[in-house]
This record gives structure tokens, C-alpha cells and sequence, in this order.
């Protein structure tokens, strides 16, 4: 009878192995909670291109905005957990949703099997051309020179510059009227319009703009100056020490997806990362790249869960 169950164990120990040599044998989907044109975006169709070409099957990358990320993060939850429904998470869904809504309809941490941390994206404060601000120190005087009369855009509630500029405001002591966007690529339209005067985002879909004049860049979130924007002062040193805020990007699957599935995605998510190709389009953004095991993407969330929530508390930052 012991022999029996022994062998059952065996058995199915073989076959998900073999299930995982193979995989996938089809196209995989990979979410993006937020519209086209924001980082998210960027990195998701940069990396899914290169696991496609490693592992011979697509990887197709799928907008679903909406619910400040919790649309798509929903979906990817109750999907089969077979490993070809996969899903790009941040801080904004990862980190900072779980601390500012009481009722989302799943448990970030049970519900998705972190698989492996791609990048960490430099965030930059923008401000529209226009603005008569040069940097920091005189973007705060003009903003409370007219309380409540400026506005900054975010790709939505619970996003990565949503956040970021409500813990400037917090730490610098601005009113300034947050104004959410269905992604990166709506809030920019505005922001290039002179809509809405001020964004916090990564690099990748800010720098074009910055470089062509049509956006000016005031401070930098992290600790050191960026390659790309070696003039624009940090937070830190004009005048806030100990400032940071960074966007960061990672895949993961659903929370019953077989471990020998999730190693192998992360393995070659680590590949894809590294390769000269990514690293190039990564370094032009000053994103570093990464490629960590499940157990340390893991780990690094629940300390930005820890890290952000403090945040969200101390700016009272609510669902609009």
C-alpha cells in the first residue's frame, strides 16, 4: 500500500516535471494593468519579445486598464494556473493598493505566485514647459503661491506616480489637485496640452519629452543623479534628505501555479533581462535591471508593502 502511494508520488512528481520541460506549448498572455504608452507597457513588450524568441511560443502582451491595475490583476487571479496567463505587477498594485482599499477581491499575497522582479525604473518630477518653474525649490513656491489651483496627473489611482507625488506633497507641504488618467498615455496627452501642469513616472515614457523640450524636469526621486539627466538635482539635495521613490516591474502568475512552472519562467525572465538586447534599451532609461528568484521577489514586495503603506497612511491618500 506504502509502495502505491510512493509510487503515485513519483509519478506525479515526473509528470509536472515533464509538464515544465515542455512548457509552454502555447502563447502565453501577459497583463498590463495600465493603457499602452506608460513604462508598464514598455517593458512588458520589451521583455514578453525576448521570451518569445528564447522559448519559441508568444508571448502576448494584453492592456486591461481600469480599477487602478485591480481589473487586470482580478482576471489574472482567477485564471488556470498553468503558467500562460501571467501578469506585469508594481508598487501601485502590488505595494500600495493593499494599503489604500479595505475590499479588493483578492489577496495580493495568496492569490499570485511572485516569479521574478524584472526592473527598477528611475522616477522623474515633470512639469509641463510652460510652467515658469526651473526646478525643485521653485516649483514648490510657485504651487503655493496657488493653492489648489494647479493639478498633476498619474495613469490612475494607486499608481506608481500617483504615489510618488503624493509623498512629495507630503514631505514638501504643497496643494496641488491630483488628477487620475486610464494609463500614462491619456495623462501625457493632458500634460502635454498644458491640461494639467505636473507627473511623476519612470523614465522610459517621460525622457522623449524632456529631451525635446516639451516637458521640463525638476528633481529626480532616487538617491543619486540619472546618466540620462546628469543636471536635474535629486529630492534629496534640494532640500528633503532621505527622499526616494523608484517604479519597479515584476511578473507573476496565478497563486496555484505549479512551482516547476514558475522556476522555469523566472529563470528565463532572468535570461530575457540580462540579455544585450534589454540591458541597451534599459540602460538608455537608466532602469536597472534584475531578475531575482520567486523567494526574493516575494520578499521584496512584503517590505515595499511595508515601506509604502507607512506612505499611504501618512498622506491619508484615499481611492478618488
Amino acid at each position: 500500500m506504502r509502495f502505491g502511494i510512493l509510487l503515485g508520488i513519483v509519478i506525479q512528481f515526473l509528470s509536472l516535471a515533464a509538464h515544465a520541460q515542455a512548457y509552454p506549448t502555447k502563447a502565453v498572455r501577459l497583463l498590463v494593468p495600465f493603457a499602452p504608452g506608460g513604462s508598464s507597457s514598455i517593458i512588458a513588450r520589451l521583455v514578453g519579445q525576448k521570451l518569445s524568441e528564447n522559448l519559441g511560443q508568444s508571448f502576448v502582451v494584453e492592456n486591461k486598464p481600469g480599477g487602478a491595475g485591480n481589473i487586470a490583476m482580478l482576471e489574472a487571479a482567477r485564471a488556470d494556473p498553468d503558467g500562460y496567463t501571467l501578469i506585469l505587477g508594481h508598487v501601485g498594485t502590488l505595494a500600495v493598493n493593499p494599503a489604500m482599499m479595505s475590499n479588493l477581491p483578492f489577496d495580493t499575497n495568496r492569490d499570485f505566485a511572485p516569479v521574478s522582479l524584472i526592473c527598477m525604473v528611475p522616477n522623474i518630477f515633470v512639469v509641463n514647459a510652460k510652467v515658469p518653474a526651473k526646478d525643485l525649490k521653485e516649483f514648490i513656491a510657485l504651487v503655493k503661491s496657488k493653492p489648489g489651483q494647479m493639478y498633476y496627473g498619474s495613469a490612475g489611482n494607486g499608481s506608481a506616480g500617483h504615489l510618488a507625488f503624493e509623498y512629495l506633497k507630503l514631505v514638501v507641504h504643497i496643494d496641488i489637485v491630483h488628477v487620475p488618467y486610464k494609463g500614462t498615455g491619456p495623462m501625457l496627452t493632458d500634460l502635454l496640452g498644458g491640461q494639467t501642469q505636473a507627473n511623476s513616472a519612470g523614465t522610459p515614457p517621460l525622457l522623449p519629452h524632456v529631451k525635446s523640450g516639451k516637458l521640463r524636469a525638476i528633481a529626480v526621486g532616487t538617491p543619486q543623479r540619472i546618466a540620462s539627466l546628469p543636471e536635474v538635482g535629486t529630492v534629496s539635495e534640494q532640500g528633503f534628505p532621505g527622499f526616494q521613490t523608484t517604479q519597479w516591474y515584476g511578473v507573476l502568475a496565478p497563486g496555484k501555479t505549479p512551482s516547476e512552472i514558475v522556476a522555469k519562467l523566472s529563470s528565463e525572465i532572468a535570461k530575457a533581462t540580462h540579455s544585450p538586447e534589454v540591458l541597451a534599451r534599459f540602460k538608455d532609461d537608466d532602469s536597472v535591471a534584475v531578475g531575482n528568484t520567486p523567494a526574493e521577489f516575494a520578499d521584496f514586495i512584503r517590505k515595499e508593502q511595508a515601506r509604502w503603506g507607512e506612505v499611504v497612511r501618512k498622506a491619508g491618500v484615499k481611492v478618488e
